[in-house]
């Protein structure tokens, strides 16, 4: 007889966030698989975890086939620990408890309004279920429910801004108020419906027909991600899936998702969908900074611990981090920020012996990658900077202009954007995030903190999403400095693509920098003949940025310096050391190092981190501490392969680090 066997499939969350740039997170393509082939009812489908109900008389099969799915996507990643799956039997089909939830959002226990009173940054959700609590007693009383239980949901909401806990809890709350009840076997479904490829010949819709077409589907809540059908929602195929999903309103509540895009676009969408479905919207605008620390304190204080100020000073400079790749999870990474924290303080607790549960600054310092900037002032970090006595000349004289507008009400408020121009590794990054402390502490910014882009990062994927994803990007640098590098990339000429979502990038960007030009510092930094082509192509964005910064290639005795300091930082040396390392850079070919394409510091931290490399290997083999760099370390990495070749590529081509 086979029986319902309730599985747990989770994955290594540091694994899971070095894949995000996937189209589409590990767990949704594990889920679909596991749905397709051993027809599993999954629960939900989270960051980390995938839930489900298998009926089966073998456990033991069960499992090797849920392995053999997921060796089958991840073949590299057999055999180490990645993934970890529990199986438990159970004679009823209830949903497993997730103890496991440490979220604010999901107290499993409160009533369900509480839980949802307590959510954070979700009004519209929070006025749905306000609603939904108001009217149940009238359509209970006049028997015409159905009149709820037909109705679908266009969802527009980001990944990581709580999608499961909306649906979880709308479930409960249907539940609770008598509107609706689910079946034993799984209440939530998720399903994403792939783009169009008429060459594949497969039917993108055919997966979530067939949830809807088996009689155990009935009864659920399922969640349909139409992202890759945004602006192709009025056509045939499309249309002919809505008529489909008709037959089916009433037997299951329909959630359309996509993600959070601009007010016309989802109301175009909700056009499209309310032709055929009873539809209502509604959209979870992506969480400000302050939002994301309440979910933080939550999760910390449930914990049992607190955070001291300098520690939250921290935990932003970490999320600022997260950010700055373009790809963020929300709630997801704060979460993995707290437990990085958490982790850290009671790892210190046990090597000094103790029971405190206040969270320190000096304590999670390691885990930010500039820890420097957090103990020393502004222009103490400048000061230190080789090679930059000209940069900071500029840089002083422009503040002081800055600040005599500022203090004298009759002058116009001044534009603080830049420009940084020059060739890699010229030092612009790194005078740009001090340059906001140096703000900071002037009084000029309120916050001063650091968000680095690449200027392709602020472009969606989706028709819509560009312009809010730009403003949300914008917001959270507010009081603060955006730095956008490789800003040329944002640019293409009237031939370019229509598809392209740069224009529309830069048209937010330039509103936004007018609207807060006095509390928020835009830096777009590049080539100079190519940050010259885009402000030329961009009138009103070269009128924004009145200040430009230019960053010349560095000496060999900069260069030379630079190096002497990145060693000094960590290891001890010798004088011998030294005249090695400067006959080395003595040497370089002029024709090298004045090329467009030389990577300036990139070069010398890539040689400073072969010869760490190559002393680390020497003190493993002698059993012993590496605290001091030999000769012999920097002539090896000199002269290793992999480093020669980069030479002779540089002598011939130039070298783009």
């Amino acid at each position: 007889m086979e029986k319902n066997l309730i599985f747990t499939l989770e994955a290594d969350s540091g694994w899971i966030l070095k894949h995000r740039s996937d189209d589409e997170l590990p767990l949704k393509r594990i889920a679909a698989l596991l749905q397709s082939r051993l027809g599993a009812d999954i629960h939900d489908t989270s960051l980390t975890k995938c839930r489900g109900i298998l009926q089966t008389d073998d456990q033991e099969a069960a499992a090797k086939s849920i392995f053999e799915i997921v060796a089958s996507l991840f073949p590299d990643e057999e055999g180490k620990g990645i993934f970890r799956l529990t199986v438990n039997e159970s004679e009823t089909t209830e949903e497993p408890d997730d103890e496991e939830n440490d979220t604010p959002e999901a107290e499993g226990r409160q009533p369900v309004f509480e839980r949802i009173e307590a959510l954070v940054g979700v009004p519209e959700f929070q006025d749905l279920a306000e609603e939904c609590r108001r009217v149940a007693p009238v359509l209970r009383r006049n028997k015409t429910v159905d009149t709820f239980t037909s109705r679908s949901y266009l969802l527009s909401v980001n990944d990581g801004y709580g999608l499961s806990t909306i649906l979880v809890l709308f479930a409960d709350l249907v539940e609770e108020l008598d509107l609706y009840h689910f079946a034993a076997n799984g209440r939530i479904v998720e399903v994403r419906i792939p783009a169009p490829s008429p060459k594949s010949g497969e039917d993108p819709f055919a997966q979530a027909l067939t949830l809807l077409d088996r009689g155990a589907g009935r009864g659920r809540l399922i969640c349909i991600d139409i992202s890759e059908w945004m602006g192709k929602t009025s056509e045939k195929e499309f249309r002919d899936f809505l008529r489909e999903l008709e037959f089916h309103t009433g037997e299951n509540i329909l959630f359309f998702r996509v993600p959070f895009v601009e007010n016309n676009v989802l109301e175009g969408l909700y056009r499209d969908l309310n032709d055929q479905l009873y539809i209502r919207k509604l959209s979870i605008v992506p969480f400000g900074n302050a939002e994301l620390e309440t979910v933080a304190d939550r999760m910390i204080r449930k914990k049992g611990f607190t955070m001291q100020a300098d520690a939250w000073e921290v935990f932003r400079e970490r999320l600022a981090e997260e950010k700055n790749d373009g790809r963020f999870y929300g709630i997801n990474t704060v979460r993995k920020v707290v437990c990085e924290m958490l982790y850290r303080k009671q790892l210190r607790n046990a090597i000094d012996g103790v029971e405190d549960t206040l969270v320190k600054g000096e304590e999670i310092l390691s885990l930010i990658a500039n820890p420097d900037t957090m103990e020393r002032t502004g222009m103490e970090m400048l000061d230190a900077l080789v090679g930059m006595d000209e940069v900071k000349k500029q840089l002083l004289a422009i503040i002081a202009q800055i600040e005599a507008a500022l203090e004298d009400k009759e002058l116009e408020t001044p534009c603080i954007h830049m420009r940084f121009v020059g060739n890699p590794g010229t030092g612009k990054t790194t005078v740009a995030r001090i340059l906001g402390k140096v703000l900071k502490e002037r009084g000029i910014l309120r916050n001063g903190s650091f968000f680095e882009y690449g200027g392709r990062d602020f472009c969606g994927r989706y028709v819509g999403e560009t312009a809010p994803k730009t403003a949300a990007m914008c917001r959270d640098a507010y009081g603060s400095v955006l730095f956008i590098d490789e800003a040329y990339s944002l640019y293409r000429d009237e031939n370019a693509s229509t598809n392209d979502f740069g224009r529309e990038a830069i048209d937010t960007l330039i509103a936004e920098m007018e609207n807060h030009r006095t509390d928020l510092l835009v830096i777009m930094a590049g080539y100079t003949d190519d940050m010259e082509r885009l402000m030329k192509g961009n009138i009103g964005l070269k009128s924004r940025m009145p200040y430009q910064i230019e960053f010349p290639n560095y000496t060999r005795e900069q260069l030379y310096e630079i190096y002497i300091s990145m060693i000094g930082k960590t290891f001890a040396y010798d004088e011998e050391f030294k005249d090695a390392v400067k006959a080395f850079f003595d040497k370089l070919p002029t024709s090298m190092i004045e090329k467009k394409e030389f990577s300036n510091g990139r070069y010398v931290r890539n040689l400073f981190e072969r010869t760490w490399g190559k002393a680390v290997l020497r003190c493993q083999m002698a059993g012993e501490k590496c605290r001091t760099l030999k000769v012999e370390d920097f002539t090896l990495a000199a002269s290793d392969k992999d480093f020669q070749e980069m030479m002779d590529k540089k002598k011939q081509i130039g070298f783009t680090g």
